[in-house]
């Protein structure tokens, strides 16, 4: 990054150049989330079970992470709540995303600046926790030209301003065009490691979920006090797109997932056991009878 100091007074502030690393960033959030009406649901996960299975996965010499675990559980929850991963194109027609993608932000350096990518892992619900965390490494642990999308990424950084403006634009409008570029069904943010307890991520996706710490809380169980893993998870939706109810809908069925309804769906090695139906494949009718 070239810095220079303001002539008269160079105490005062510098100058630099924009980070070409975060331009892919700047380009979605000032085009893709254009026009969006966020809204946000928290809700705080018992992660008792989650991190029960990681252990037994661990005694196994399978190792996990808990974005797996999100990925996987969330990329199933899709299946039930198709406006999840609508788009809304630009004159007026929906466009319905019927393969699971997930997108999660990636942190590189690039010329000893910080720099978000983002993954990209196709049919998380129909993969094993083990390729799930398996591809997570990948991302965490090979450079730039190592790992095909972020290699498409930086490509793209070094394109003129204008052409990068120009692919995206054209992009939301080609549904082709964008599940080839844009091609998140929903998307993931983390600062767990980083010691935060919540995150409210840019709404670049229709659904977009921030995780925070997995931690040791005071919770009420049977009307006892008990300590237990817990997180808390946000999910800014699209309001154009979901209404509150089927948002919360779709945020309860992770919940339950993470819960240990993922038991219906790997087995003890983590491994898939049954391959996610058409909704509604977790009971909603529980949540859906306290609307009047």
């Amino acid at each position: 990054m070239t810095t220079s100091a303001a002539p008269n007074n160079p105490q005062r502030y510098s100058l630099s150049w924009y980070v070409r690393s975060r331009w892919n960033i700047l380009d979605l959030i000032q085009l893709v989330r254009r026009g969006s009406v966020s809204a946000y649901l928290f809700v705080d996960i018992d992660m008792t079970w989650v991190e029960e299975m990681r252990k037994r996965l661990a005694a196994q010499g399978v190792k996990t992470t808990v974005t797996a675990f999100l990925l996987k559980a969330i990329g199933i929850a899709q299946h039930a709540h198709p406006n999840s991963r609508a788009v809304l194109l630009p004159w007026g027609q929906t466009m319905t995303m019927n393969r699971i993608v997930a997108g999660f932000t990636c942190e590189k350096f690039v010329d000893g600046e910080p720099a978000v990518y983002l993954g990209l892992i196709h049919d998380p619900d129909q993969k094993s926790l083990s390729q799930i965390s398996s591809e997570l490494r990948d991302y965490s642990q090979k450079t730039i030209p190592e790992v095909p999308q972020l290699a498409l990424e930086e490509w793209f950084n070094h394109l003129p301003w204008i052409v990068r403006r120009i692919f995206l634009l054209f992009g939301l409008a080609v549904p082709w065009f964008r599940l080839k570029f844009i091609g998140a069904s929903f998307g993931l943010s983390s600062l767990g490691k980083q010691g935060m307890t919540a995150i409210i991520p840019p709404s670049v996706n229709t659904s977009i979920f921030g995780v925070g710490k997995v931690e040791d809380r005071p919770v009420v169980r049977d009307g006892q006090i008990v300590i237990r893993k817990m997180t808390t998870l946000t999910l800014n939706f699209d309001h154009r797109l979901i209404d509150g109810a089927p948002a919360a809908y779709f945020l309860t069925d992770v919940q339950k997932l993470l819960e240990g309804g993922l038991s219906e769906y790997i087995d003890e090695t983590g491994e898939i056991k049954t391959q996610p139906s058409e909704p509604p494949f977790v009971n909603i009718q529980e949540t859906a009878a306290v609307v009047s």
